[in-house]
């Protein structure tokens, strides 16, 4: 079997999607006129598929969740957006008056988040922002983007790079799901299997494919509250908060320590 090329297909997916949005620009097309929805496909290592409509990325706030609402009420002074997509959040902060900073290690992501208005885009990882100068008083981490803490090795390091860029107070503003309500079997085999490897049961590994590309594989990590706490132990942050009104999503706030 032919394996896919990788590359941005995270950026390749919402060009496209943002292509039939607008109705401007490359759209893909099913074998005729009209543009077939693009679909994010997620590949677990079992092998297990998702797939999901990639409109999701454009959304504006009357399509928002409700939590997504509750987190953004929570941002304060200059903002980092990290894992900014096409840009659904820090634009509406941006036009609400914020300072806010939508930041990727997607090239197509920070290509349309700017094609949208996002007037502060850094293509770059945390760690290498972490080097920068400027310094924010909220990090969000939406649209499940807790994840992005990866496992119990890299969540201190990506940490530390926060609060090298923190102002004094800072906070961070994250968006999680505990995994472990679930019944089903595939799931639960999984996160049977991950603490076999000494992992943490909702660390997923994981890769994105889009057309012909796909991403290097990656950690994403969906861990539940007293896991999070755990996390956060020996670090300069601590768990200020959590909104458990849509479990088993939930947001996190976590402050810096003085």
């Amino acid at each position: 079997m032919t394996q896919p090329a990788i590359g941005d297909a995270f950026g390749e997916m919402i060009r496209d999607a943002y292509a039939v949005h607008t109705g401007v620009g490359r759209r893909p097309l099913a074998g005729g006129r009209y543009p077939r929805p693009v679909i994010e496909v997620i590949e677990r290592e079992d092998g297990l598929i998702n797939g999901a409509p990639a409109a999701h990325y454009l959304s504006g706030p009357d399509e928002w969740r409700s939590f997504d609402h509750r987190a953004v009420r929570l941002s304060r002074g200059r903002v980092l957006d990290i894992g900014v997509g096409a840009g659904r959040i820090a634009i509406e902060l941006q036009r609400r008056g914020m300072a806010v900073t939508g930041l990727d290690t997607s090239a197509g992501a920070i290509e349309v988040s700017r094609e949208r208005g996002l007037r502060d885009t850094v293509l770059a990882t945390v760690d290498e922002f972490s080097r920068a100068t400027v310094r924010y008083d909220t990090f969000l981490l939406l649209g499940n983007n807790l994840g992005l803490l990866e496992s119990a090795e890299r969540a201190p390091v990506l940490l530390a790079a926060l609060a090298r860029l923190a102002a004094p107070g800072a906070r961070i503003v994250a968006q999680g799901a505990d995994p472990y309500g679930t019944t089903d079997p595939l799931h639960v085999s999984y996160h049977e299997s991950n603490r076999a490897r000494g992992r943490l049961g909702g660390q997923l590994r994981l890769r994105l494919r889009y057309r012909e590309l796909a991403t290097d594989w990656f950690d994403y990590l969906n861990c539940s509250v007293s896991e999070l706490e755990s996390l956060l132990s020996g670090t300069s942050w601590r768990l200020k908060s959590i909104d458990q009104q849509d479990r088993p999503y939930y947001v996190a706030v976590m402050e810096l320590m003085e």
